[in-house]
């Protein structure tokens, strides 16, 4: 009888932790920021028909980076859990912060039990009357809370550090759009950006707070 072929769950944690950076370090990053009448969400994005950017639920947008066909299935999910929660409780109730920890759990548990990790990380962000509410969900299911700016992909890190050196309290949206414009720009040596893709929350706007910017608003 031929024994199984062991390997250190450690060594095995590792593995997966470093296949999933790398399928997400191929995506385009996002960026995210807080602005005086909602959030907004602008990412580098060539495609006019896959979106990375998309609506949950009355004030909670979604956006996700690395393979198309898990974040998306990801976005399926949590819209499904939003609207039997909705339903059953009421339309108050769904919470950024609940679903957040839901894309959590159901990260982590993939990574833990299934052959392949997830290749996506993903941004939750919703509104409320005081402000935004910002929820990083890595690979492995990490969570955390982002304030003011945030941003996933695999140059995230500069775009935060850009974003926050910029940032002020009280930004219009223009000014967020900008900024968020020159943080993009600010990588890899000021090349030439592919094409945008954008959408804000606008708490101004009434219950269906989502909407996306027009090829009008995201033009240079």
């Amino acid at each position: 009888m031929s024994m199984p072929f062991y390997v250190p769950p450690e060594q095995l944690v590792k593995d997966r932790a470093e296949y999933a950076r790398k399928g997400i370090a191929r995506g385009k990053s996002i960026a995210a920021l807080q602005f005086d009448a909602g959030a907004l969400l602008l990412a580098e994005n060539p495609s006019k028909t896959l979106h990375k950017i998309s609506e949950i639920y009355d004030r909670i947008a979604f956006a996700g980076v690395g393979r198309y066909n898990e974040f998306d299935s990801l976005r399926v999910a949590g819209i499904r859990h939003a609207d039997i929660k909705g339903y059953m409780y009421g339309r108050p109730d769904v919470e950024v912060r609940g679903l957040a920890n839901a894309f959590a759990q159901t990260l982590g548990n993939i990574f833990t039990h299934e052959v392949k990790p997830y290749e996506v990380e993903i941004l939750v962000v919703g509104i409320h009357e005081d402000g935004s509410d910002m929820f990083k969900v890595m690979y492995d299911g990490t969570l955390s809370d982002e304030h003011e700016v945030g941003a996933i992909g695999g140059q995230a890190d500069d775009l935060v550090e850009y974003l926050r050196d910029g940032y002020e309290d009280g930004l219009s949206f223009e000014a967020a759009l900008d900024l968020a414009k020159a943080a993009f720009r600010s990588l890899d040596g000021e090349r030439d950006i592919e094409g945008w893709e954008g959408a804000v929350l606008d708490r101004s706007v009434g219950r269906r707070t989502f909407r996306r910017l027009t090829v009008d608003e995201l033009a240079d």
